[in-house]
């Protein structure tokens, strides 16, 4: 059975610097020279997207989100997209690897910006006139820069995205901030670990003690910083890939089913139906 659904690498990119690991150009002309990028795919890097011009609709983990002038999207490595642009449409685009920003000249790591900290963040926001300028004059001033082979390019880089980000947390409302630095560390940390085991563990006792706390104090932690549950956690990160396996791949629903933990098919589809409110056939027969 094959996976159809691509994950990008960012030397698969034209002019991309080899050693630091960032991406930046215009808008119409990435779409143009990477065509590979039409269709549904991930990213294993951090990218950013400036909408300039134009309107359309761009699709985050089945969630479509508006497109007109002043949209910036943040999207996280293994986030799918795609989108549906009008004719006119411009903008700029940049990528990086974690290791570009977090191996960079200030003691930040990526992570700690609000849109980047969680895979429950929301992906994009619209800039208003008033602050749309200085956030279009960062995106130019990265493409800028990065056109040109001059001193200490990439330390000026990791500064101006830096500036950028701090620019966009400024904007940016999460839905619910976490009261403390450490809880965050832990999200993140939860968040990590669902991601890598949520096929096989299920339960939230079992992520408790692999990070060393109580099953109490990690429903503390989530309701504090997503006002969710542990449980409810695990299972948006399995629906999501039930998904995704659902559209991008050629498993068959009792094949998603048991690849994800559920060797009960049935048990699986009124899971699916109680979480998206669609049993399986029905969300695929509607991205048919």
């Amino acid at each position: 059975m094959d996976k159809i659904l691509p994950v990008y690498n960012i030397k698969q990119f034209r002019h991309v610097d080899d050693e630091n690991n960032f991406y930046a150009n215009e808008l119409i002309p990435h779409l143009t020279e990477h065509h590979f990028t039409a269709r549904p795919h991930k990213h294993d890097f951090y990218l950013l997207l400036l909408f300039t011009k134009g309107s359309g609709t761009h699709n985050v983990d089945f969630t479509d989100y508006p497109i007109k002038p002043g949209t910036v999207f943040m999207l996280n490595p293994g986030q799918v997209h795609s989108w549906k642009l009008s004719k006119d449409i411009d903008g700029y685009v940049f990528f990086h690897t974690k290791a570009f920003y977090d191996e960079g000249f200030t003691s930040d790591q990526v992570k700690n910006y609000p849109f980047f900290n969680s895979t429950q963040s929301q992906p994009f926001l619209i800039t208003q006139k008033t602050t749309r300028v200085k956030i279009e004059a960062l995106f130019l001033e990265i493409l800028n820069e990065y056109k040109q082979q001059r001193i200490l390019k990439f330390s000026k880089l990791h500064a101006l995205v830096s500036i950028l980000y701090i620019e966009i947390t400024r904007l940016y409302k999460p839905a619910k901030e976490a009261e403390s630095e450490k809880y965050l560390i832990s999200l993140q940390k939860l968040e990590a670990l669902i991601d890598r085991d949520f096929k096989k563990i299920k339960f939230p006792e079992e992520y408790a003690s692999l990070m060393n706390i109580t099953e109490r104090h990690l429903n503390r932690i989530t309701k504090t910083c997503l006002n969710k549950t542990p449980t409810e956690l695990i299972s948006d990160r399995v629906i999501l890939e039930a998904k995704r396996m659902l559209i991008h791949s050629t498993y068959t629903i009792a094949e998603v089913a048991a690849e994800l933990g559920y060797f009960d098919s049935s048990y699986f589809s009124r899971l699916f139906k109680k979480k998206t409110g669609l049993t399986p056939k029905q969300f695929l027969t509607g991205h048919q």
